[in-house]
């Protein structure tokens, strides 16, 4: 078992793939057991007869022997089918299957199975705001209009007419016109929202102010307008055109405030006329109007509308950003929606079971961190970082323009709300977290969306949730399950069915080895002593029936409960059968054998009656076996009880009533038990025992509950002996103490710990053999200066390729600078390029400096560069080439170490320009 190694995307893939090499190697195994069970008792038979007892070879007892040998194989045919787990497949569709369909109760349609026990497993949940933490119920609760910020929505006689046609007309023609206000389906209830829920609020706020904007797009229907720029997550605006009678264009628009204000050159006064609307006066409106509103947790948005005169003819309609300018502001609206009651709850859930839950949201900033606050999310005094789009892509991005995993690394463990994201920062943070590699465990992330843009977020997750009510059909497509009710808690259900999905597999895998192990050893050791088995064919064909059809059904339909959210997720590596699993399979199995063989061995004694063992052929049943295989069956009865609690629980019975299938095959298992012994005759070698031995054979059962108590006493940790089995992906194939060494040495880096054991053995001696045939080329040149600063960066250097070794020695040996003529390798920081060989190419362009803080990199640099020495300033050979240096770690760009950069073209003779590498060395001494 410890020797898979299996990485898929799914885990609901690895467990498919472990349990199918698990009954290979279990059938592989048994079929060896069983031929040696019929080898030995052939052989035993033949030395006993004809050896031992010394009878000749008749030709009349042919049959006979025949018989005897027939027997033989079906003892190791009953060895082999008992030793093979195939319930194991089983359990698993079964759990699968009931899970998927008890989750469409909670509001989880499931497309793909094997998501639900990915979920169960997942660390981190990036989720939208609007429908998934919010009702998605949105209202105008605040207005900005007529220069006077209104805390409550206006009454009509508060707003000019003027001021109040321009803005009820641009709510009615600028939204799609399948949007509308619709009455309540009952009686007192509040009306019906159709459509994109931000217009809804915006048509609801028209009818707020007493007007109908239903008139008006009967008057102006859709085919009547001009021209629509609808809705992007780019310009994140929507735009309409209506052509008037005089040939004039009036352009109304609508979208996030801080971005459409920057559009605006005029704002309507409180007298229906414009004025100037500076930078000065955006700056207050924000301070004092969208900041408060985007603080009480509203969505803040602006309607500002623009008119193309006659006179300057029709514009060009295409060149967006010369029509989206020079805009007159109508109106600032906070729009509210509610955070559904139970998401605070939920999150909290989530946060103990080891979830870390993040937002990402289109909404402004501070909305976003208000709402983030409400539902837990941020507490009060957390550390936790709250950026906007732009700055995270500024982060993640070096001089090129290419998104690094270190700096993707140094940014999301922290990250809790991204506001104002695109679809693109969505799929870039699941993709930064899931490839990276700073935490032991890789992240399982599941992923919300319901557009259309959010469709390779949700395939790049491990789950994909997609919106059933405000989700699109390309986001269905894509999702693994969709959330028929567009809420958070649905997301923590499944995240508890997924985890009782591994621990159903757990359970049964515990009880349906600790039979197979009884069973085996039982009919292995007595075939072998007594040659025949204590347990018969035909009741092992039972034995088998429970532990694996009845087993799987009663194991494998377990609800879950609330205390599946007190634990931290398992984990990928995490194996199948963990080490208290091993505990109780060896411990009940212990216990059974020594009751199995007691009854054996000397059960005709304890009961007072006849002997079973050494019968002759076609012998009738025996109380003396029937008392052991019922006594077999009860063990296993009563230890499917203790089967149900996989870490150590005492209390078996905690929650046994909450599934009536369990109770309901562990009774009919129980009778028909009773109808097999007492009446099943000849066919099951039984027969009818009394109520002593009933009582007797009960009392033996029920002793492996007591049994399992005191199992569950002995602390796991004190059995060092015991191995888990069954694990994932094997990535521990360099020793931690050899890892731990690496990592204060600065020998390796994230990328190389990926590497195999043999590779990073290889090139560690590259790496010497390379330091050492440079560092004696340096001392032959005479320049130890020179040479301490080859070994410094050496140590941290990609390795070159032979050619560049070779130039490095004959650049010493000509009196030239070092880095003549050297190439600098491309960069495999990316997360596109990562894990690549080095590419070398010649730049002759100055680098930019990477996008990084100030802080970052001072905190990062290994090197003072600007405390230069005057006491140990030396002169040094000028600097012919303007070529980078190529000793560069493929995580210097991100970190900020060794930027070595020679600036400019500067002439012969002349001192070395500051951060050539030769003026650091300067420096540095």
């Amino acid at each position: 078992c410890k020797t898979f190694s299996v990485d898929s995307k799914r885990f609901g893939n690895r467990i498919g793939v472990m349990i199918t090499l698990l009954l290979i190697i279990l059938w592989m195994k048994s079929l060896v057991m069983s031929a040696i069970t019929v080898i030995i008792l052939v052989v035993l038979f033949v030395v006993d007869t004809f050896w031992v007892q010394g009878l000749p070879w008749h030709k009349d007892c042919t049959p006979i022997y025949v018989q005897f040998f027939v027997k033989f194989f079906i003892i190791g045919v009953t060895v082999l089918v008992v030793a093979v787990p195939e319930g194991l497949p089983l359990a698993v569709t079964i759990s699968l299957a009931y899970s998927v369909k008890k989750m469409m109760k909670d509001n989880n349609l499931v497309r793909h199975l094997d998501a639900c026990e990915t979920m169960g497993n997942a660390t981190a949940i990036c989720s939208d705001k609007t429908g998934t933490l919010t009702m998605n119920r949105m209202t105008v609760v605040q207005a900005y209009v007529a220069d006077k910020h209104y805390r409550n929505v206006p009454e009509p006689q508060l707003i000019p007419a003027a001021i109040m046609d321009i803005l009820v007309l641009g709510i009615s023609v600028n939204s799609a016109y399948t949007t509308n206000i619709m009455s309540p389906e009952k009686e007192g209830g509040l009306p019906r929202q159709v459509g994109n829920k931000t217009e809804c609020a915006l048509l609801g706020f028209a009818n707020d102010l007493k007007r109908d904007y239903q008139a008006i797009r009967n008057e102006i229907p859709e085919e009547k307008l001009y021209k629509v720029y609808t809705f992007n997550s780019c310009r994140k605006s929507m735009s309409t055109v209506l052509k008037n009678a005089d040939g004039s264009f009036r352009m109304f628009s609508k979208g996030a405030s801080e971005i459409l204000l920057k559009k605006c050159s005029k704002l309507l006064t409180a007298s229906g006329e414009t004025k100037v609307f500076r930078p000065r006066d955006r700056d207050d409106m924000v301070k004092k109007v969208i900041e408060p509103m985007a603080s009480e947790g509203l969505r803040t948005i602006c309607l500002a509308y623009r008119d193309f005169p006659v006179s300057e003819g029709e514009p060009d309609w295409d060149q967006e950003n010369d029509i989206l300018t020079s805009l007159t502001c109508v109106c600032v609206v906070g729009i509210e929606d509610p955070v559904r009651p139970e998401v605070p709850d939920a999150i909290k859930k989530c946060q103990r079971a080891g979830i870390t839950v993040r937002m990402v949201t289109g909404d402004n900033i501070n909305t976003a961190r208000a709402i983030a606050t409400k539902c837990g999310i941020l507490l009060p005094g957390d550390e936790f970082l709250c950026m906007e789009g732009k700055e995270f892509n500024r982060r993640i991005r070096n001089e090129k323009g290419e998104i690094e995993q270190e700096r993707i690394d140094k940014i999301w463990p922290k990250l809790r709300v991204l506001a104002r994201s695109s679809p693109t920062d969505k799929h870039t943070l699941v993709k930064g977290i899931i490839d990276s590699t700073v935490l032991e465990q890789r992240q399982v992330v599941a992923v919300t969306g319901d557009g259309t843009n959010d469709g390779p977020a949700l395939k790049k997750a491990d789950v994909g949730f997609a919106m059933g009510i405000a989700g699109t059909d390309v986001a269905k497509e894509a999702s693994d399950i969709i959330l028929t009710d567009d809420n958070f808690s649905s997301i923590v259900k499944a995240v508890m069915w997924g985890r009782n999905v591994y621990d159903s597999i757990s359970k049964f895998l515990q009880f349906q080895l600790t039979v197979n192990v009884v069973a085996v050893i039982v009919a292995f050791t007595g075939a072998c002593i007594t040659q025949d088995s204590p347990l018969k064919a035909v009741q092992m064909l039972w034995v088998n029936l429970i532990m694996d059809t009845f087993a799987s059904l009663a194991l494998a339909t377990e609800p879950p409960t609330e205390s599946l959210l007190l634990r931290k997720p398992y984990g990928r590596n995490k194996p199948l059968i963990s080490r208290t699993m091993m505990k109780n399979i060896l411990g009940h199995g212990v216990y059974q054998l020594i009751i199995i063989f007691t009854l054996l061995f000397v059960g005709e004694q304890i009961f007072d009656i006849d002997s079973g063992r050494y019968a002759p052929l076609h012998s009738p049943p025996s109380e003396h076996y029937t008392i052991i295989f019922n006594t077999f069956v009860l063990l296993q009865l009563f230890n499917e009880i203790n089967a149900r609690k996989i870490h150590g629980e005492r209390n078996v019975f905690d929650g046994i009533f909450n599934n009536l299938i369990f109770c309901s095959i562990v009774f009919g298992t129980f009778i028909i038990q009773i109808v097999i012994v007492q009446w099943g005759g000849k066919p099951f070698s039984c027969v009818g025992l009394s109520i002593d031995q009933w009582l007797w054979c009960t009392f033996l059962g029920f002793s492996s509950l007591l049994w399992g108590q005191l199992i569950s006493s002995i602390p796991t940790k004190s059995l060092r002996f015991l191995k888990s089995a069954g694990h994932g992906t094997q990535r521990q194939e360099i020793p931690d103490e050899e890892l731990e060494d690496m990592e204060e040495m600065e020998e390796i880096d994230h990328a190389e710990r990926e590497l195999r054991r043999g590779q990073i053995l290889w090139f560690r001696g590259l790496n010497r053999i390379q330091t050492q045939m440079d560092v004696v080329s340096a001392f032959q040149s005479g320049s130890s200066f020179q040479e301490r600063q080859l070994r410094r960066q050496l140590t941290v250097s990609p390795l070159p390729s032979l050619p560049q070794q070779i130039r490095v020695v004959n650049a010493f040996r000509s009196s030239l600078s070092p880095y003549e003529g050297l190439e600098k390798p491309e960069s495999r920081s990316s997360i596109h390029n990562f894990m690549t060989h080095p590419e070398f190419r010649i730049e002759d362009s100055e680098p930019s400096i990477p996008l990084i803080d100030d802080t970052d990199a001072e905190d990062d640099a290994p090197t003072k560069r600007n405390s230069a020495s005057p006491r140990n300033a030396t002169p040094t050979p000028p600097s012919p080439s303007p070529t980078p240096s190529p000793n560069q770690n493929n995580n210097a760009v991100e970190s900020g170490n060794n930027h070595l950069y020679v600036e400019g073209n500067k002439a012969a003779g002349t001192p070395s320009a500051p951060g050539s590498p030769l003026h650091s060395l300067e420096t540095s001494l």
